[in-house]
């Protein structure tokens, strides 16, 4: 089909004049609106308005212009089809072989700070994405474009045939589809939120493609990385990479993993990920310091693990942390000397995330096969928890230093999970393990002699007292778990017997 006439009307004006200006060498009459009219004849190009197409000015502050017979029935007829265009012929109605529209700028809207639900309002297109489904369920047809990554391909097309081919018009149009499915998502989102529905009848997410991965979880599998639109700032999502190879599926695991972790605390803290789960954390005055700790934590797991650090990264923590292998650091930022120490290792990924962003509690989608589940993230700390001391003994000073780290950290290591915490710095963490006990074990045999005076973090409450047994026997002083097991007197005597301080918090941190 060769396309003689076009409706042209983007809000993104982007390479559009070099655009048009080839479709009018070429023959095509072009149609346009408003500011892209405006645009389009300042840079010489003749085009017709909307208006002179339709016998009918545009109304309603620009609300109506497209939203007509002469527009869509241009667009809609069947050109295989006797009747349609005999209908079309008798209402004086000329086809629209090509139609070039983007939308008014929602998510860009609803991203300002300072923006009115009447804005937000005013800011969504009802005559564009009319335009762009019409088009495209005409599209064997009609070629419809809605992105300008688009343009070369159908000008040079346009240059070598007249038209573009069936198969780019199906493409075109699936992306068409996708674009106003996408748009419709958002503002669906956002007006979900603005009722106060927490939980509605159906539920429409949408994702921007940020880049191919070379592989998922194994090298037999595709997979691809996907942004949420006005996702936190402070996300592996919006992370900016400085330097180092292309990050893989695991890497952005363990990242999230990390970032989690290290944004639970307030001072200077670093965290060691592997395979999802920290094996160490430490906090300090200063980030090297902090770094010292999680190293020390555990030297032989740190070794190819990702890093994540809440304050700058130094030129002397940069030093240390060039001594081993690491796979990815994640930082607010990095000092010019500290990334000129850590690019000399060609392959060490360096990443920066605004850590400024005000963190709110979003929801957390997890996929199971034909279904979805959504839950509010785990954001409880212990501010928001009802602690009580069932023990003789209450916890000191240090003891509750300690056992406010193991109780940050404890959430974040997958169920059944156990963290040992002393002097800053976790000292054991058992992961994963199908009992309590087995978690428990090996979060000590990982502390070793350094178990003597620790605290114990638990996040779930313990269904009888061989988690207690096992922690007095290495020397733990303190425990931290919710409570609330029908045995937990059972706990509360060995921990009296073996002069334990023990808190319950009420709050439950399982994470599968």
């Amino acid at each position: 089909m060769t396309i003689k006439r076009a409706l042209v009307s983007v809000s993104n004006k982007e390479g559009i004049v070099p655009f048009v200006k080839g479709l009018v060498d070429n023959g095509v009459e072009v149609i346009s609106t408003g500011g892209t009219k405006k645009v389009l004849e300042e840079n010489g190009v003749k085009v017709i308005g909307i208006s002179e197409v339709t016998g009918f000015p545009e109304i309603l502050d620009g609300r109506v212009k497209t939203l007509h017979p002469a527009i869509h029935g241009g667009l809609l007829a069947m050109r295989n089809s006797e009747s349609h265009i005999q209908q079309i012929k008798e209402h004086n109605i000329t086809p629209i072989d090509l139609v070039v529209v983007n939308l008014y700028p929602f998510q860009a809207t609803i991203a300002k700070p300072d923006v009115t639900f009447a804005d937000a309002i005013e800011n969504i297109d009802i005559g564009g994405p009319t335009m762009l489904r019409s088009a495209a369920k005409n599209h064997q047809d009609v070629t419809v474009v809605v992105d300008p990554a688009d343009y070369e391909v159908v000008l040079e097309s346009v240059k070598a045939t007249g038209g573009v081919s069936e198969e780019q018009n199906r493409k075109l149009a699936a992306k068409v589809f996708r674009h106003t499915a996408a748009y419709d998502a958002v503002i669906s989102e956002y007006l979900t939120k603005e009722v106060g529905e927490e939980s509605p009848e159906s539920l429409t997410v949408t994702f921007e493609k940020r880049q191919d991965l070379r592989y998922g979880e194994n090298p037999h599998q595709k997979a691809t990385f996907y942004r949420k639109p006005l996702s936190s700032t402070s996300s592996i999502a919006a992370a900016n990479q400085l330097h180092g190879k292309e990050l893989s599926y695991n890497n952005i695991n363990d990242a999230d993993a990390a970032l989690s972790i290290v944004k639970e605390f307030d001072q200077p803290a670093v965290v060691a990920v592997k395979h999802m789960n920290p094996c160490g954390v430490g906090v300090g005055e200063t980030i090297e310091s902090a770094y010292d700790k999680a190293y020390a934590a555990d030297p032989v797991s740190i070794f190819g693990g990702i890093i994540a650090a809440n304050r700058e990264v130094d030129t002397a923590t940069a030093l240390k942390m060039k001594e081993i292998f690491l796979e990815i650091i994640i930082a607010p930022a990095f000092t010019a000397e500290a990334l000129e120490v850590l690019t000399e290792k060609k392959n060490i990924r360096l990443l920066t995330v605004d850590f400024s962003e005000d963190n709110k509690v979003q929801n957390k989608l997890t996929s199971v096969h034909g279904g979805l589940l959504v839950q509010e993230e785990d954001s409880l700390g212990l501010d928001e928890a009802t602690i009580s001391i069932p023990t003789k003994r209450e916890p000191t000073e240090q003891e509750w230093a300690d056992l406010k780290l193991a109780w940050k950290v404890v959430k974040h290591v997958k169920s059944n999970a156990i963290v040992l915490a002393k002097d800053d710095m976790t000292i054991g963490v058992g992961a994963g393990q199908m009992n309590r006990v087995g978690s428990a074990k090996i979060a000590i045999e990982q502390a070793g002699d350094k178990a003597q005076g620790s605290a114990m973090g638990s996040d779930a409450f313990f269904p009888m007292p061989d988690t207690v047994e096992a922690a007095a026997a290495a020397g733990v002083t303190a425990i931290i778990q919710p409570g609330g097991s029908v045995r937990d007197e059972d706990s509360i005597k060995k921990c009296d017997e073996f002069g334990i301080a023990m808190v319950f918090t009420g709050v439950r941190h399982f994470k599968h």
